[in-house]
């Protein structure tokens, strides 16, 4: 039997606001790994929760504006909660999913607890009799619905960080208000992409192998992961907007051009060029840092690295 072809890579922001340089890398990241295996690059705008106007085209322009492009058409998760809604039926009629009343107060006390893994959810409402569910209603508590998980961690193996065992509890997959959970709603949404080479940023390394075992319960290969190393601001957090000039905007406003900033990511990954193409025959995923990109706006510099 042939080999399977490749598949999608993708990029998938959230349109809360402009992307910022940390977010600019993962994307050129993605791409250089889609690009480089022989797959498709697919965009995805995750619009499932906050959405600040013009946000996702001005997205879409900064991506294009520093040499990216991508195949078909953009995807947005507004458009697709048939497909959520159908994968919830899927695993409610094998019997999986409960509801769940609990607020966010009630969950973080009690996950605060000395039992069970950290940030885990205990299962306040896992065994709910009908009396007591009723009873909840009646008290006008909103109802999440949860998966009925069967293990409580599952591996995954990831291109940069290796073999990574994780928790796996009773997550949510559609919240109180209807909503699809982001981690049902990441799951239907690559497999309807195609999409199996995941690479994003290392602080949702947690959350995947919950996403990797939904996949399974659903029938969904699990992509290959590759989570990178995030950029930081001169006090080793998160970069944020914050932090000062760290958007491609702010930059272009400080009189650099879109090729300058392409070439100050490049430099950040430990290449030369102005263009993602010219990065091509560079690229390697063995090359990748393993580190976080320490970035003073002010003074970038791409050898700072924490």
């Amino acid at each position: 039997m042939s080999p399977r072809a490749p598949g999608s890579g993708r990029f998938a922001p959230s349109p809360s606001g402009d992307l910022h340089l940390g977010n600019l890398r993962t994307a050129l990241l993605a791409w250089l790994f889609a690009r480089t295996t022989a797959r498709t690059f697919r965009i995805r705008i995750e619009d499932l929760d906050r959405v600040r106007p013009g946000a996702a085209e001005r997205q879409l322009e900064d991506l294009a504006a520093i040499g990216l492009d991508w195949d078909g058409a953009v995807l947005r998760q507004s458009e697709r909660t048939a497909h959520y809604e159908a994968a919830i039926d899927r695993l409610t009629a094998a019997g999986i999913t409960y509801e769940c009343y609990c607020t966010r107060r009630e969950i973080q006390q009690a996950a605060s607890a000395p039992h069970g893994p950290m940030g885990a959810y205990p299962g306040t409402c896992r065994d709910l009799t009908a009396a007591e569910r009723a009873a909840r209603r009646a008290e006008g508590r909103p109802a999440a619905l949860r998966l009925r998980s069967e293990t409580t961690e599952f591996e995954v193996v990831d291109e940069i960080h290796g073999p990574y065992l994780g928790v796996v509890d009773d997550f949510v997959l559609r919240r109180g208000d209807g909503t699809a959970a982001y981690n049902l709603a990441v799951v239907v949404d690559d497999a309807g992409q195609g999409i199996d080479q995941v690479v994003r940023a290392d602080d949702l390394l947690p959350s995947t192998p919950r996403q990797a075992y939904l996949a399974t319960l659903l029938g969904i290969s699990i992509p290959i992961y590759a989570h990178m190393p995030l950029v930081l601001d001169t006090e080793g957090a998160r970069l944020a907007k914050r932090a000062g000039a760290v958007t491609l905007r702010d930059r272009v406003e400080l009189g650099e051009t879109p090729r300058q900033v392409c070439a100050l990511l490049a430099a950040s990954l430990g290449y030369r060029g102005e263009h993602p193409r010219e990065l091509l025959s560079q690229f390697t995923p063995a090359g990748i840092p393993h580190r976080a990109w320490a970035l003073d706006p002010a003074h970038p510099d791409p050898d700072r690295s924490g």
